[in-house]
């Protein structure tokens, strides 16, 4: 650390109080990494400091620096904007990685004289409008198909010059002829009222459809009062199709007259963005991103750079932000609200649920490439919400099964990197304890279990879970102290009721997210010890149950009473049966034998 602190020392020292961005280089002279800065000198002083709760890449990206280079602005939103454009132009290798969306639609207002309204994955920097983009294909088509049964527009590459014009240079086609198209290419519409046409458009694309019913609602009277009533009631039914396509959008509340929403959920690696538009109560438009980390960035750090991105990518220019967090960025005239409840908070809910699902998405897709990088993912955050000191790639659960002492047993099930190993699946008949005791018979268990493992030399496991709470536990915890194993073995008990995890000689228990991978795998592991324990319980108890009853009968053995049983559904069956009926289950002299007996056993 010293080595790369001596020479840019004075760099640091004299930086600016300012807000601005940062450029680390290594010391081939490329960007390593692009930061901003609220205060540009303790920012960048903050990463040389010698501080423990620094994590392991940032210093990593630290020993990289070589060089440092600064630029001041005059606000912090405009650091974070040109922090966001150097970003994705430059691509850091410690800076996020946007999943950018070139690949999405758009709708494109040409920049030209009679201007044409299409959609297009090309954005180009020529002065056109560009709208969106859009994350569904089908939402943009329903949109543009609107606009075109409202505006009839040209839709061909002419170029429509006033002396082209002029010298009738162009003749209509089939489109004019279909309706489709009011003829600029002979003037036979004026360019005043083809800008009408594409200005309400844009209030369209924008989501103003509320502005734009009224305009025509203006223009239906003025001519109705002009008794031209074919006009007017052509523009009625443009109302009446606007008016479906409103009805069509998700309304939340009327009250909600301009805002943007913004979510994120995030794991170790991503960040999933959603951004949902609100114009006069309904939602308009919305999109997700993903972002790839690269120094543990915090939520409010990667939602801050996004809300950037997204106000500067849609043109967005809404009075409120509703936002899940408090975030690190100032707007002029824009109010950020953390809503905690009502139709705020709603939309809030519904925005992070649109970031889950890509979420979701993108882990499965991940899955389907690499299968065992999401086992292993699952076990890490295992091993961090257990905190444990070792990723536990095997995991062995105990738990006991008896009916008030009878029969009593115990199963172990074993998980081999995140999935059952059911090779290693042992079931264990409790030998030395008397009566219901889940204490003793655990204590038992384990103690036999280990021993065997360390007299043949096995593999050990790096987790054990009890089905059961602190008295279990603490009994097995008992059995791997006399093997001398208390502290080599991570230990865990789980309740039922309450699904909480103890430790040993912890009175208080963890509670983990009822939605957590954490919790699912191991509820997973009980529910499956429980289903191998009480599966071998049952055939125990039907086993003692021959036993008991009906091979005690001298000359009946276990194929002839599972035969019997089988038939008869129980032994109360085979006592009430007739001599004939037992004969034809079992033949004439066994079935002799079986009626004989119970008929004794009456009188």
């Amino acid at each position: 650390m010293k080595r790369v602190e001596d020479p840019l020392a004075p760099l640091i020292r004299t930086m600016p109080e300012k807000p601005g961005i940062y450029q680390y280089f290594d010391r081939e002279g490329r960007i390593i990494y692009i930061g901003k800065a609220k205060n540009l000198k303790k920012r960048v002083s903050s990463y040389f400091n010698k501080d423990a709760s620094l994590s392991g890449k940032v210093r990593t990206l630290v020993k990289n620096i070589a060089d440092i280079q600064h630029l001041v602005v005059d606000t912090e939103l405009d650091a974070i904007l040109l922090e966001n454009n150097l970003i994705k132009k430059h691509q850091p290798r410690y800076n996020v990685q946007w999943k950018d969306d070139k690949t999405f639609p758009w709708i494109c207002i040409r920049n030209e004289r009679f201007p044409r309204v299409y959609p297009t994955r090309n954005v180009v920097q020529d002065g056109s409008q560009y709208f969106g983009p859009y994350g569904s294909v089908r939402m943009m088509k329903t949109l543009l198909e609107l606009i075109r049964a409202l505006y009839p527009l040209r839709n061909c590459s002419l170029h429509l010059s006033e002396s082209n014009i002029a010298r009738k240079k162009f003749r209509v086609c089939l489109e004019y002829h279909l309706g489709n198209c009011k003829g600029p290419c002979e003037g036979l519409q004026g360019e005043d009222e083809y800008q009408d046409s594409i200005t309400a458009i844009r209030e369209i694309i924008k989501g103003n459809i509320h502005t734009v019913i009224i305009q025509l609602k203006e223009l239906m009277n003025e001519y109705a009062s002009r008794l031209e009533f074919e006009k007017a009631h052509l523009v009625k039914e443009k109302i009446a199709l606007l008016e479906r396509y409103q009805s069509k959008s998700l309304v939340v509340n009327p009250a909600i007259r301009h805002a943007d929403v913004f979510s994120i959920v995030s794991d170790d690696r991503y960040g999933y963005v959603n951004y949902i538009k609100v114009v006069n109560g309904a939602i308009v438009q919305a999109h997700t991103i993903e972002i790839r980390k690269k120094l543990d960035e915090a939520d409010a750090e990667l939602l801050a750079l996004a809300i950037a991105d997204f106000r500067q990518r849609f043109n967005s220019d809404a009075t409120e932000m509703i936002i899940p967090m408090k975030v690190e960025l100032a707007y002029p005239d824009v109010v950020f609200t953390v809503p905690q409840r009502g139709d705020k908070k709603k939309l809030l809910e519904l925005s992070e649920r649109n970031a889950r699902y890509l979420q979701a998405e993108k882990e499965k897709q991940r899955e389907l490439v690499d299968p065992e990088r999401h086992s292993r993912r699952i076990l890490t955050v295992l091993m961090n919400d257990l905190r444990l000191k070792e990723v536990p790639d095997r995991i062995e659960c105990f738990d006991n099964s008896n009916i008030q002492g009878s029969y009593p047993v115990a199963a172990m099930v074993v998980f081999r990197n995140g999935k059952p190993d059911k090779k290693e699946y042992r079931h264990f008949i409790v030998k030395s304890v008397d009566g219901p005791d889940d204490y003793a018979s655990m204590e038992e268990i384990i103690h036999r279990r280990y021993k065997r493992v360390l007299e043949e030399k096995g593999e050990l496991p790096q987790l054990i879970i009890i089905d059961g709470g602190k008295g279990q536990l603490n009994a097995a915890l008992n059995s791997l102290e006399k093997l001398g194993l208390k502290n080599r073995i991570a230990i865990i008990g789980i309740a039922k009721k309450l699904e909480e995890i103890y430790y040993p000689n912890d009175p208080l228990p963890l509670y983990l997210n009822k939605k957590s991978e954490s919790l699912k795998l191991i509820q997973q592991l009980r529910n499956e010890a429980h289903r191998f324990g009480i599966a071998h319980h049952r055939r125990r108890r039907e086993k003692g149950t021959l036993k008991t009853e009906l091979t005690q009968i001298p000359g009946i053995g276990g194929k002839y009473a599972q035969g019997l049983l089988k038939h008869f559904r129980s032994v109360e069956g085979v006592r009430k049966a007739s001599l004939e009926e037992i004969q034809n289950t079992i033949g004439r002299k066994k079935g002799q034998v079986v009626y004989e007996y119970f008929k004794n056993k009456k009188t």
